[in-house]
């Protein structure tokens, strides 16, 4: 299986002062940034995706903004993500249309046309066919049966826009690989979809619609995809958006998995409540909280004590400084555990108040976030990483605070996940 990382512009500036929160001087965003292939020796990942939805267009902007989407479709995917050095030109590049954006519309808002345009601008290795997602499933239905008015509706279009892009992408080149988005309502409408898939001439199916599922659904999903094809030995399948990846070991059994996009380990280092820096576990991975010390003059929830007078400016901005000193004071060994720890408490206590929470409630959060954070520091896993961001910056990869850390933690928790895929893969 190949790990593909499902781009939105996640860069950080490889020359940020963590001491003093600040970037490089005349730094551009973009320009003079690092991606994570480009700030680690090896890339943390096997291929990338990109979504049109998030590149955008005039009618329908994306994240990218309108300079920079002009200039990925003048360059191409590689140029623009800089993967057209030695070490990453045999990299993939997937492409699909982000349905999840357009969900709420009656058809998608492009066409087939326009789609295979936006895989030749990009330069695509591989690019998904235009689809529309159906967020319904029941693993009940049996051959053909359920399936709401609006779910058929989009299987049919969804298989519609298939075949008219497997016969379009064509003017791409043999060298681009086109994959079939399956849709589908339960196990075997999305076999079915399969199934005529194939007879259209695909050899890459991707499955689309999985990320609200639940594990044991998404085997059922997996499963039924998988055996509708199994009569094709060159029949490859992809996982798009696979937001189970922490049990990626159960779907080895799936062979005709080829490859899955997640953003998951990025996105953990700051968006999970507690698992946010991975390390190796055996064959698995472990988990630990990072150290939440966002800047006082601009966290809202700080900014609202100070403005309603909860909590003095000052007080908090001493306690920030405090917390800082006392994490890196105990990884440089000057400070004792305990004495670290009741000062990342201490500045928890505003972080962890709000208008509608009582001092119980906020004491019974302190000693979840103690227990946590005595792990996170007594563990010190920033010691037991080899990878070059813990290396560089340290105990600050484990620091809740600012872009520059969290993604970083990110890019490094992306290595480390890498690596438990070839694990996997290995065995």
């Amino acid at each position: 299986m190949k790990f593909l990382f499902a781009d939105s512009m996640d860069y950080v500036d490889p020359n940020f002062n963590f001491l003093t929160d600040a970037y490089s001087e005349n730094r551009e965003p973009y320009w003079d940034d690092y991606f994570a292939h480009e700030l680690m020796p090896s890339p943390p990942y096997d291929g990338v995706l990109i979504s049109r939805a998030m590149v955008g267009e005039p009618a329908h902007p994306g994240k990218y903004g309108e300079s920079l989407s002009m200039r990925f479709r003048r360059v191409g995917a590689r140029k623009h993500l800089r993967l057209d050095g030695a070490k990453h030109t045999d990299m993939p590049i997937f492409g699909d249309n982000g349905a999840f954006s357009y969900s709420h519309m009656a058809e998608p808002p492009y066409t087939v046309e326009d789609t295979v345009d936006f895989y030749g601008d990009g330069q695509f290795t591989h690019g998904c066919s235009l689809d529309h997602i159906i967020f319904e499933f029941d693993p009940t239905a049996k051959n053909m049966e359920g399936g709401s008015a609006d779910s058929r509706k989009r299987y049919q279009l969804t298989l519609d826009l298939a075949a008219d892009f497997f016969s379009k992408s064509k003017t791409l080149g043999k060298d681009f690989i086109p994959l079939g988005v399956i849709q589908g309502w339960s196990p075997d409408s999305l076999a079915e979809s399969a199934k005529n898939l194939v007879k259209m001439g695909y050899r890459y199916l991707a499955i689309g619609g999985l990320v609200p599922l639940s594990s044991s659904d998404t085997h059922k999903a997996v499963a039924a995809v998988n055996d509708a094809v199994k009569a094709h030995s060159d029949a490859k399948i992809h996982l798009l958006g696979f937001a189970k990846a922490d049990t990626l070991s159960e779907f080895t059994r799936y062979r005709h998995i080829a490859s899955f996009d997640t953003t998951s380990p990025l996105i953990r280092a700051f968006k999970d409540a507690t698992r946010n820096y991975y390390l190796p576990d055996g064959d698995g991975l472990k988990y630990y909280t990072a150290i939440r010390i966002p800047q006082a003059i601009t966290n809202n929830r700080l900014k609202s004590h100070a403005k309603t007078g909860l909590f003095k400016q000052e007080d908090l901005l001493r306690l920030e400084k405090d917390a800082l000193k006392s994490v890196r004071n105990f990884a440089a060994g000057k400070q004792l555990l305990d004495d670290s720890i009741e000062a990342l408490l201490a500045y928890a206590e505003p972080l962890e108040t709000t208008d509608k929470s009582t001092s119980e409630s906020v004491k019974k959060k302190l000693m979840v976030l103690k227990e946590k954070y005595r792990i996170t520091l007594q563990n010190k896993p920033w010691e037991q990483c080899e990878c070059a961001i813990c290396k560089a910056v340290g105990v600050e990869a484990l620091i809740f605070r600012g872009s520059n850390r969290n993604k970083r933690r990110g890019f490094h928790n992306l290595g480390v996940y890498h690596q438990h895929l070839q694990r996997i893969n290995n065995k």
